[in-house]
């Protein structure tokens, strides 16, 4: 074993939102396991969210940790315990949560000096880290928790601003500089492309800090983008290193934590032939209009198939709508309705589970891939149009349910132009779960792409070989600086 003066200390930085907390915590743990010395900085609430697994890593003997500072509540006129961006019920929440996580900085910067890393691997969202690597004479990484496809597509477009010239914003141009021809229209891009805000300009500077870092870990897979991992070193001249996916390596062990799973769910799932279950989810942002969600009931019955639907409470429907569709499914034995939370990993892990519709976070399409699923894709907001475009144009693994305005939760209404209506869900569904050449070919393509992922992260593979290469890496520049020390 090396002595503790040798190993490496990394401290991983999560923005605290699950879409970005989860990728990191699960990278970090995945760096524990091979001998670093890793600690994770987050608030009280975010903390107890992995509490379990840090302990259970602890307990095997890795060198992990997490260290709590504290959450600016009453300075930011918050409840106790509303620490994470999934937590926002209202615009007025979400600024009060954002403007608490920019009030920790401090209370970082204090611990950074404190705790005298080799590396800060930190997200995105903390473009400041880099000055206080600098100031510490470590390599700072920024950690990008979504695909390759999307970086380089935002890349070229903030670039060369081709949507500009358009005559209007549902007119299609293509991205350029990328080696694909992809299609896409001003209304599905990024608000902040659109209309400039305070947001693009803090996005400005995000993209200045990924040019000044050391380099960038991606939880992503050779296998999966590798032309994009090449466009991306060429095109941003920094290193990039692919470790993922990173959920399906710290799980491969059948270390999936032991859920207490609904026992009338695992009957229901039991009951049904293989492949013949959609799973419908959209993630832990993502809030539906009363309208949408009306459309999707009608359209997940109309197109015949069995389903399982996770489905966010709503004020105003307690007994209502949803009450009659869930019971009308149970006598009906058609479809299943999970209230707010799933035990996913399960369900998608599961022999009847066939297909998913997925808002094309790259957390869920990750694990999706990771057991072969193939994929009906609704984007909503912030970078998912680009996962879409991979999925479906790139990749051939999933079926569009024809989603057209990129639009964060909180402003989305009932305009016509954003409520997908059922007829359409309804074709997309039987698209994907229908038995014609067009779902086998989609099929047989998901399945492949899980093979790779699983050898991608074995001794040997792209994204294992990665990982090693990168902690040799930092220790090489942790053993210069100690050189340098000395004379």
């Amino acid at each position: 074993m090396e002595s503790q003066s040798q190993k490496l200390n990394v401290i991983f930085l999560p923005y605290l939102t699950p879409g970005h907390m989860n990728p990191m915590v699960d990278t970090a743990r995945i760096f524990a396991k091979h001998g670093v010395n890793v600690t994770i900085i987050t608030t009280q609430a975010n903390a107890l969210l992995f509490k379990k697994s840090i302990d259970s890593d602890i307990i095997s003997g890795y060198s992990i940790k997490t260290c709590v500072i504290q959450f600016p509540s009453a300075q930011v006129g918050l409840p106790e315990g509303i620490e994470n961006v999934k937590d926002g019920t209202s615009l007025e929440m979400l600024g009060k949560i954002g403007h608490g996580i920019s009030l920790l900085k401090e209370q970082i910067e204090i611990l950074f000096q404190d705790l005298k890393p080799d590396c800060i691997v930190s997200d995105m969202f903390y473009p400041w880290t880099v000055e206080s690597a600098a100031k510490l004479g470590v390599p700072r990484i920024y950690y990008y928790s979504s695909s390759y496809f999307s970086s380089c597509a935002a890349h070229f477009i903030r670039k060369y601003k081709p949507h500009e010239s358009l005559v209007s914003d549902s007119q299609n141009f293509s991205i350029p500089g990328i080696p694909h021809n992809i299609e896409i229209t001003s209304l599905q891009l990024e608000e902040y492309f659109r209309t400039r805000s305070a947001f693009s300009d803090f996005l400005d500077v995000i993209y200045e800090s990924e040019s000044r870092s050391y380099g960038t870990l991606y939880n992503s897979f050779h296998e999966l983008e590798s032309d994009y991992e090449q466009l991306y070193k060429t095109t941003m001249k920094i290193k990039a290193w692919s470790v993922g996916p990173v959920s399906t390596w710290i799980n491969k062990d059948g270390e999936t934590e032991n859920i207490a799973v609904d026992s009338e769910l695992l009957k229901w799932l039991n009951s049904k032939e293989n492949d013949s279950v959609l799973y419908v989810s959209f993630g832990s942002l993502t809030r539906l209009s009363y309208t949408q969600i009306i459309e999707i009931a009608h359209g997940l019955e109309n197109s015949g198939h069995n389903f399982i639907w996770v489905v966010r409470k709503i004020d105003g429907d307690e007994d209502g709508f949803l009450k009659d569709f869930e019971q009308r499914m149970k006598e009906s034995k058609k479809g299943y309705i999970i209230w707010n939370w799933a035990p996913q990993l399960l369900i998608l892990d599961h022999p009847s589970t066939g297909g998913i519709v997925t808002h094309c976070g790259w957390n869920s399409i990750l694990e999706s891939l990771s057991v072969g699923l193939p994929m009906i894709t609704w984007p909503m907001f912030a970078e998912q149009f680009y996962n879409e475009k991979l999925l479906v144009e790139v990749l051939k693994i999933g079926v569009s349910v024809g989603s057209k305005v990129n639009k964060f939760w909180p402003s989305v209404g009932d305009d016509d132009d954003v409520v997908i209506r059922r007829e359409e869900i309804a074709m997309a569904v039987k698209v994907l779960m229908g038995r014609g050449d067009e779902s086998g070919e989609i099929r047989r393509r998901a399945r492949k792409l899980c093979d790779e992922a699983k050898k991608s992260i074995e001794e040997g593979g792209f994204s294992y070989n990665n990982l090693i290469q990168f902690i040799d890496e930092i220790k090489s520049l942790k053993i210069s600086r100690e050189i340098e020390k000395t004379k």
